[in-house]
């Protein structure tokens, strides 16, 4: 009966085929511990990526990779404060402290991330005048970064998203590939929040609208940790 039941697990478990991808977002010095803007415990999710990334034959990185005095740092708008949200031309735009300034070490991934195979790493966020959380379209809704025509071309037609942050760069990263008409699935162990004025529960629950399913790594078919 034992046996059975393992059986029956290990069937149910995902096993990412030709057409699924691992998107792995924004695992950066800045975004980790010691960084400008550290998300929680965010280097603790490294060891589990790298092995998440095994198991899939087509991963792509993202890189937040900003212009000093981009629009979206505190320090661009005088009197104001990060965490303070303005208005900007595209809509709301939440301020942070100055990060991922282009060609800086807090800009680059973290060397902890061992993914050798990975294809293609996507910077976004280099406009000055415009944010860019998801991997697929910035923040003014219409300017793409290039990773849909990239993944439609090598035939995918699933990602599945981990890294920083769950409630920003993952969360809308996962809803615009929903909205590209992609499956898309956020593996909530291989993230970690900011959780600013409930922004955590908030993403999840947009995402839950949208059809990302909400996965734990123990779901997918992994290689031995």
């Amino acid at each position: 009966m034992t046996e059975l039941v393992s059986n029956a697990s290990a069937q149910a478990k995902i096993k990412p085929g030709a057409d699924a991808a691992l998107i792995v977002v924004d695992v950066q010095n800045c975004f980790t511990p010691g960084g400008s803007l550290a998300v929680d415990k965010g280097d603790e999710i490294i060891p589990l990526i790298n092995r998440i990334a095994k198991a899939f034959r087509n991963v792509v990185l993202t890189q937040d990779w900003h212009t000093a005095n981009h629009i979206s740092f505190a320090s661009s708008h005088a009197g104001k404060k990060p965490f303070d949200v303005i208005d900007v031309p595209y809509g709301k735009q939440v301020l942070w402290p100055d990060h991922c300034v282009q060609g800086t070490d807090g800009a680059a991934i973290h060397r902890g991330i061992d993914i050798p195979h990975a294809q293609l790493v996507i910077r976004k966020g280099f406009n000055p005048l415009v944010d860019s959380y998801s991997a697929f379209i910035e923040a003014d809704g219409s300017s793409k970064t290039g990773l849909d025509g990239y993944l439609a071309g090598r035939g995918i037609k699933a990602v599945y998203v981990a890294g920083l942050a769950t409630d920003f760069c993952v969360a809308w990263t996962a809803l615009d590939a929903r909205k590209l008409g992609l499956d898309a699935a956020v593996i909530e162990d291989a993230c970690r929040g900011i959780d600013t004025q409930g922004s955590l529960a908030a993403a999840w629950k947009n995402m839950e609208a949208a059809g990302v399913r909400r996965l734990q790594s123990s779901g997918l078919e992994l290689p031995p940790a």
